[in-house]
C-alpha cells in the first residue's frame, strides 16, 4: 500500500474504506461480509476509514467490527457533525457522545463538517460556539483533526477554506469533474495552504464504470496500455501528489482487491500528456452522450412526493448512452413495482430538492424532460398493469 501524510505527518493510506454503502443482505448491513471486507482491507494496508453519522447503520458497524477484532488502534475514523440539525452547543455535545458509542471509541481522527456549503453556514455554526467546542475536543483529545466535506463551485469552497484554520478537507473530484466542483483550481489552493485532500466520487458515483458509453469503452479497450475504466479513473487521481486520500464505497470483495492492487501500483506523475490525451477524449464521449450531471448522491430526497430522482436520472442517462431499452427497463424498476409510485410525473414543482442538490442541478425541469422521454404511451400501459399486479 502507498502512503501519503497528512498536515502533522501521519502516513494515510492513499485508498480509503467509504463506508457509505456496506454489503446488505435483505435489507440490512450483511455484517459477515462487510467485516471479512474491512479486515482484508486493513490486512493489506488499508488505514483510513469515512462513516457519517446519518449514513444508516454505518459508524455503528464500524464500530462493532473494529472493536471486535481488536483494530480500532491500527486505523484512522472519519465521521461527520450533520450540522444542519444542530440547533445549540447542547445539541454539539449530545449527537458527538452519540457517535463515539455507535463506533465504540473514546476519540475521532478526522472530523469534518458535514457538507459545509458556504460561508454563512459557517458563521451560523461559529455563532453557536463551534469554535470554542472544537477546541475543547481537540485538548481533551476526543476529536484528533477537524476538517469540511464540500459539495459546489470553487470560489466559494476556496472561501471556506480561508475562513478557518483546517486540518484537513474532503471534496468530490475526478477526470470528469476536472474544472466543476471544487476542482483543480481548489485542489491546488488547499495544497498551497499545506491542507490534505481527502477525495470522494472518484467514480461519480459508479458512472465512470458502470454507465460509460459504448464509445468511451472503446477509447479505453484500444488504448496501448491496458487498465480497466475503474483502475484509469484512481489512477488519473493518484497521479496528482495534492491529493492525499481517495475514498472508494467497496461493497465487494472483488472491488476491494482490486483497488488495493491499484493503490499499490501507481506513483505520481505516472500519465504521460498521451495518457491525459486519451482520458480527455473519454470525457468528451461521456458529455456527448449525458442528459444530467446527477452522481446520484441522494442529498435531493426524500421527495414530499415521493419522486425517486436520483433512479430517474439514471435512467434518463442511460436511455442516451446505452439505448431506449435499457433506459425503459431502468425507469420501470425504479418507479412501478412499488406500492406508491415514485414516477417524475408525481413532482409537484416544490423545489425543495434542488435546495440540497451539490451539483446544482435544476432538477424540476430535468424532471420534466425525463417525464416527457420516459412515460410514454408504453410506459403508461406498463404502469397501469403493474399497479394491478402489485395490489393483488
Amino acid at each position: 500500500m502507498n502512503y501519503r501524510l497528512d498536515r502533522y505527518g501521519n502516513e494515510l493510506s492513499v485508498l480509503g474504506f467509504g463506508c457509505m454503502r456496506f454489503p446488505s443482505k435483505a435489507g440490512r448491513i450483511d455484517m459477515a461480509e462487510t467485516e471479512r471486507e474491512i479486515m482484508t482491507a486493513i490486512e493489506h494496508g488499508v488505514n483510513y476509514f469515512d462513516t457519517a453519522y446519518i449514513y444508516p447503520g454505518s459508524e455503528a458497524a464500524l464500530g462493532e467490527i473494529l472493536e471486535r477484532n481488536k483494530v480500532r488502534d491500527k486505523v484512522y475514523i472519519a465521521t461527520k457533525l450533520p450540522h444542519y440539525l444542530i440547533k445549540s452547543r447542547d445539541g454539539l455535545e449530545k449527537l458527538f457522545a452519540e457517535e463515539l458509542k455507535r463506533l465504540r471509541t473514546d476519540h475521532v481522527d478526522y472530523y469534518l463538517m458535514h457538507m459545509l456549503t458556504d460561508t454563512d453556514t459557517w458563521q451560523r455554526l461559529k455563532a453557536l460556539g463551534i469554535e470554542e467546542w472544537l477546541a475543547e475536543k481537540k485538548a481533551s483529545g476526543q476529536i484528533r483533526q477537524v476538517g469540511f466535506s464540500y459539495h459546489g463551485n470553487s470560489e466559494m469552497f476556496c472561501k471556506l477554506l480561508d475562513a478557518w484554520d483546517w486540518d484537513f478537507c474532503q471534496i468530490q473530484y475526478n477526470y470528469m469533474d476536472e474544472h466543476s466542483q471544487a476542482g483543480r483550481r481548489g485542489l491546488h489552493h488547499a495544497a498551497s495552504k499545506g491542507i490534505p485532500v481527502v477525495i470522494m466520487e472518484p467514480l461519480r458515483g459508479g458512472k465512470l464504470v458502470s454507465r460509460l458509453p459504448e464509445e468511451a469503452k472503446k477509447i479505453f479497450s484500444d488504448y496501448k496500455i491496458k487498465h480497466t475504466p475503474a483502475q484509469w479513473a484512481f489512477r488519473w487521481l493518484w497521479d496528482q501528489p495534492e491529493v492525499t486520500v481517495v475514498l472508494s464505497g467497496m461493497n465487494s470483495m472483488e472491488m476491494v482487491l482490486d483497488n488495493i492492487q491499484t493503490a499499490s501500483t501507481t506513483s505520481v506523475g505516472e500519465l504521460g500528456e498521451q495518457e491525459q490525451q486519451m482520458l480527455r477524449q473519454v470525457v468528451k464521449a461521456i458529455n456527448s452522450k449525458m442528459k444530467v450531471g446527477c452522481t446520484g448522491c441522494g442529498y435531493c430526497m426524500p421527495c414530499p412526493k415521493n419522486v425517486d430522482i436520483p433512479g430517474t436520472f439514471a435512467a434518463y442517462n442511460r436511455r442516451y448512452q446505452e439505448g431506449k431499452f435499457w433506459g425503459f427497463m431502468d425507469y420501470a424498476m425504479c418507479t412501478m413495482m412499488r406500492q406508491n409510485s415514485t414516477a417524475a410525473s408525481n413532482c409537484i414543482g416544490c423545489g425543495k430538492c434542488e435546495k440540497h442538490c451539490p451539483q446544482h442541478i435544476p432538477i424540476r425541469q430535468k424532471l420534466k424532460e425525463a417525464q416527457k422521454e420516459l412515460e410514454g404511451p408504453v410506459y403508461r400501459i406498463a404502469r397501469k398493469v403493474s399497479r394491478w399486479f402489485v395490489k393483488f
